[in-house]
């Protein structure tokens, strides 16, 4: 008996040696304190924003500057309200080559203050607010304001015209988006304010230059593809939207509440988007309808309108929007398209003569309902389309180069194409008219395209960049934009071709 216990004590001290030789010898080191990314003004440069954010208490800020310069072999002069800063699109402005600062080339200079904040398990309240501005003048970025500054000139003055456009863009700390909600990761996510469309959500998923103002047609003009024919619908101004995602599905709606009155570009809009991802492959399609959309316009100088009046020519629009990519190792390859088809306003017979506030939040933007761009009651339609096919890879890990070419075209919907008007047919050349209607600059110019803007017509652009990233937060970027228009979308320019280099340094923050 005894030896039995002596040989039990043995074996359990064999097994404990076992163990305690397999135990090991060294303490674990304990793991690498991520690096202070605040510790040098370099570290902080080679972060990246959401690696090193301005945060505290769940809010966080952002944005970026976006400067630089260019040359224009048609250009038109800087305007300090104008969102792009100039018009590297070929534009009915387009004038005399011209060397110039060239601000939000890449993207929108811009200043945001967003918000994630738990509230319950896996619930957050969301929300944003976000300016766009000029970084030379520090100007909110405002479309209807570069259209009032333009607004004294005499269509003989076109060659003093500065860069213009109508936008969803209209001053004030806003002008980009401002909106609140709650998000769940299984439930999606619902939000109430200020917003995107789909389709400008869209633009900057599915285009190769991420809508640059400098090098992509859809991005430069908010017209295409973003605002469906009408740029003020290119953001809702108090409007729900709820995204969804589930295994690489995803689907959103966006609804408008209000109209005119309450900032909206519209008197009723609604969009729906259904979409994707597989395998390095994503797809998203959107349908979009507005209600008596509004595009604005200069009016002129007096006596035709008060120098803060603007034109509103409404229409209402059904557009079809879809965008796809590919991923694969260092490519992704790019395509759209957008068919849009704006018609008669719904209620026109109201409108037309009266004078309304637009984008009525931090100023007020008057415009005269003009006649009805269709022929009220013809049953003529504008069919505009698009379609976009990019590429961009990936050189090096901080270095990318993309392509990309654009194609818009419109139908002719004149209300009667053959009639006689000025002397020729509605959709003659725009040089073949007599008399001094056809100078169109006080240099005597002869205008392109044909004698209506309501003619069949089309522009095209091709476009390439090269963006390096030396540090995280420093986009330095060259490129080229060669844009070309005709038939009734060149009616009355004065070039029909631009070429546009550009080349700038991004920062974010």
């Amino acid at each position: 008996m005894k030896s039995l216990e002596i040989s039990i004590v043995a074996l359990l001290a064999a097994l404990g040696a076992a163990q305690a030789a397999d135990l090991p010898t060294k303490k674990t080191p304990p793991a690498a304190e991520k690096p202070n990314c605040y510790a040098t003004f370099m570290s902080w440069l080679d972060s990246t924003a959401s690696d090193c954010p301005l945060s505290a208490y769940g809010i966080t800020i952002y944005g970026q500057i976006d400067v630089g310069g260019g040359y224009n072999s048609a250009a038109t002069p800087f305007n300090r309200d104008f969102s792009n800063g100039i018009q590297e699109l070929i534009s009915k402005d387009s004038n005399n080559a011209r060397w110039q600062a060239v601000p939000n080339g890449l993207s929108q200079s811009n200043v945001g203050i967003k918000i994630k904040e738990q509230v319950a398990p896996n619930w957050y309240v969301v929300g944003d607010v976000d300016f766009g501005f000029d970084p030379y003048s520090f100007h909110f970025s405002n479309g209807p304001a570069s259209l009032e500054d333009n607004n004294f000139y005499k269509s003989s003055q076109q060659d003093l015209i500065s860069a213009n456009g109508d936008s969803s863009r209209a001053g004030g700390i806003d002008n980009a988006r401002a909106y609140v909600g709650l998000s769940n990761s299984t439930f999606g996510t619902l939000t109430f304010g200020r917003q995107y469309a789909l389709t400008n959500d869209l633009s900057g998923a599915y285009d190769p230059f991420g809508g640059a103002y400098a090098f992509s047609l859809i991005g430069t003009s908010g017209t295409v593809e973003q605002g469906t024919g009408e740029t003020e619908t290119a953001r809702e101004n108090t409007s729900f939207k709820y995204l969804i995602n589930y295994n690489g599905f995803r689907a959103a709606a966006i609804g408008q509440v209000g109209g005119w009155a309450e900032g909206n570009g519209a008197q009723a809009a609604y969009q729906v988007d259904i979409g994707g991802d597989w395998n390095g492959f994503s797809v998203d399609a959107v349908y979009a309808y507005d209600k008596d959309a509004v595009k604005l316009g200069a009016f002129g100088p007096p006596p035709v309108g008060a120098p803060n009046d603007l034109k509103a020519t409404l229409a209402d629009v059904n557009a079809g929007v879809i965008g796809a990519k590919y991923k694969v190792d260092k490519l992704t390859l790019y395509s759209g398209y957008e068919n849009a088809r704006l018609s008669s306003p719904s209620n026109y017979a109201n409108y037309v003569g009266n004078t309304y506030n637009f984008n009525d939040s931090w100023t007020n933007y008057p415009g005269v309902v003009q006649a009805d761009a269709f022929g009220h009651g013809t049953g003529k339609t504008e069919d505009l389309q698009v379609v976009w096919l990019g590429a961009k890879y990936g050189v090096l890990s901080n270095l990318d180069a993309a392509v990309g070419y654009y194609h818009e075209w419109q139908n002719n919907y004149d209300i009667n194409p053959n009639a006689a008007k000025n002397g020729t047919t509605a959709c003659a050349a725009f040089s073949t008219q007599t008399g001094g209607k056809n100078v169109v600059t006080t240099t005597g110019a002869i205008g392109k395209g044909t004698v209506n803007s309501d003619c069949a017509g089309h522009t095209d652009a091709v476009s390439g960049m090269l963006d390096w990233r030396p540090v995280k937060r420093v986009d330095i970027y060259s490129g080229v934009m060669i844009s070309q228009v005709a038939g009734g979308m060149a009616s009355g320019y004065i070039h029909t071709e631009n070429v546009s280099f550009t080349s700038g340094v991004r920062l974010a923050f």
